[in-house]
This record gives structure tokens, sequence and C-alpha cells, in this order.
């Protein structure tokens, strides 16, 4: 008997909690009986259901072949907006909660010649899954590993066994005798074969991105995936029509689209509220959306046929939305 799901989401209990680093806890999170969860892949995350409509996303750090549970890193964030800080707090051995089944936005090509995953802090998550697959299929990769200190790297006694160990390369970044990653060099030239995948602090992100750019890899072998994103609502007010929902309202300056629609009544899936996750992309039907989100790629928001409510805008003084 498997899990029972209920609304796509169902209920897991934590079985395991461990302190892994300073700030972060690592949880193994089972189905109440004991039977396997739903299969994921390499790269793939769960909303982690908080109560009182808390949802965030973790991504998935375990073997994908391991369906005795689901492991995930969580970081308590200094600027928490409840979701890490209620984690912390409330998961422990032996409390339950929800979960949606894994959905993957950040996908592992198995058919690489090499691939380079470079991760900082807590971005390490996904590359642990995706590590474990590339191990499995005998193939060529390296990790790249950045965080502050020896105090706060994550997943240490993992890291030094297989499939991890004689590919990964740690920089601390308080430590002078310690390596500095020269992305230049780890990069190397671009190549049809080659996959570069990155996740962590949006600066170290932006760091490894623009030197890929740089040394002209192609955007299709560049993958990346945000945990947050500063949320900008700066600009003029403007009116969004919720073609499905018949309501019509004026979003002002500093208010997202999001909240003013369900401050209405209109109901608005929403998870990370700040343009990573993808929850709350919602079809338009007119206007132009002011695309501020990380979750579409450059040829998605150029479509303008999705935008991003809880964080993204309008160009033109009026929207109407498939909501």
């Amino acid at each position: 008997m498997g899990p029972q799901t209920h609304n796509s989401t169902f209920e897991i209990v934590i079985a395991q909690r461990r302190e892994e680093a300073d700030g972060i806890i690592s949880l193994e999170l089972m189905a109440p009986d004991g039977s396997p969860v739903p299969p994921f892949e390499a790269g793939s995350h769960i909303d982690l259901h908080l109560g009182d409509a808390l949802v965030r996303q973790y991504s998935l750090c375990g073997n994908p072949r391991d369906l005795s549970c689901y492991r995930l890193g969580v970081l308590l964030e200094p600027q928490s907006r409840g979701g890490s800080k209620a984690a912390h707090e409330q998961l422990r051995i032996g409390a339950r909660a929800r979960i949606s089944l894994p959905r993957n936005n950040f996908r592992l090509v198995e058919g690489a010649a090499h691939s380079i995953l470079m991760a900082g802090g807590i971005g390490i998550t996904p590359m642990l899954s995706m590590a474990w697959r590339l191990a499995e299929l005998d193939v060529s990769f390296d990790l790249h590993y950045c965080t502050r200190s020896l105090t706060r790297t994550a997943f240490r006694h993992l890291l030094a066994q297989y499939p991890y160990a004689g590919h990964v390369t740690l920089y601390l970044d308080d430590d002078p005798q310690a390596r500095k990653l020269d992305c230049a060099r780890q990069l190397g030239e671009p190549e049809p074969g080659k996959h570069l995948y990155v996740c962590g602090p949006g600066g170290f992100m932006s760091y490894v991105i623009n030197a890929a750019e740089r040394l002209g890899w192609a955007a299709q072998n560049v993958h990346r995936e945000y945990f947050s994103s500063t949320v900008d609502l700066s600009g003029d007010g403007f009116c969004v029509r919720a073609a499905r929902s018949g309501i019509e309202v004026t979003v002002p300056p500093a208010r997202s689209i999001a909240a003013v629609l369900m401050e209405n009544g209109v109901n608005v899936p929403l998870s990370c509220e700040s343009g990573v996750c993808g929850t709350c992309l919602t079809r338009v039907l007119e206007g132009t959306p002011d695309h501020r989100d990380m979750y579409q790629t450059d040829d998605e928001r150029s479509s303008n046929t999705q935008m991003t409510l809880c964080c993204s805008r309008s160009r033109t003084p009026r929207l109407v939305l498939d909501i």
C-alpha cells in the first residue's frame, strides 16, 4: 500500500533529522506505513506544506534509486518569510506533514559527454541527487561546491563517500589556504556535449552564468535553479481582469497581482512568492506583462503567453488573465 494522495498531496512522517551544518538540517520523509515513496528524477523537488497556507519548495537530495524515503536539506534563512523557520521548529522526528508529488524543473541531460555541477551553499541539495544518477550512469562529471566555511558545509559526511569521492572540489570563503573557484578554468571551452548545472545564492549564480556566457556557452547547455529571488514591485498601478472569476481590480504600486486578486476572492495558487517556482504561472489573454520572475526562459517570457502573479507587473494599462 503506497502513500494515499489527496488533492495532489500526501502525508509523510519525519523519520530522521540531522544537524548537517550551522543553520542547516537534513530530513528523511517516509510514508507513515513504511511503503516506498513515489519515484523521482534527479533534480526534482517537492512542495512542503507547513500549515496556514505556507508552502515551500525543497529539492530532493537522495539517491533516486532509493525510494525508502525522501531526503531534504533545509537552511534556516536569516530573512525567512516563515517557511524555513517553520521547518526547523516543527519538523522533528515523528512529526507529520503533507507534501506534493515530486516535480522536476531542473532536469539532468543524461546523454551528456560531461556534466559540471556548480553549487553554492544550500544549492548543493539538487546536485546530490544528480551526482547519484551520473555515477549510476558511469559518465563523466565534476561537482564544485562553494561555502562560507567548513562549519557551513552541509553533507560533508556524504561527499567523502561513493559516488561523490573523487568528483568533488570544495571551496571555502574563510580559508586563505583553500583553492578559489576560477569559473573560466573550471568551465573551459564550450562543447556540444558539455552541460552546466548551477544552483545557489543569486550572486553566486550570476557569477557562474555570466562566466559561461563570456566563454560562449550555448544557453541550452546552461541549466539553473533558483531557490529565491528579490521581488521588485515598483512601477505604476494598472488594472487586471480575472476572466474566469469575472472580477476586475486595480493593482497599485508595491502590491502584487496575486495579493490584490486574493483580497478580492480570486483563488491564486501560491508557493515561493518570489517568482522562482512557477506555481502561480497564469495564461495572459490580453495586455503585455512586465516579467520579473526567474522561472520562465527568455523565449517563454518574450512570448508573453504566461506570467507569474506573485512578482510580475504590466507594461500596458490593463491585463486580462485566465484565472
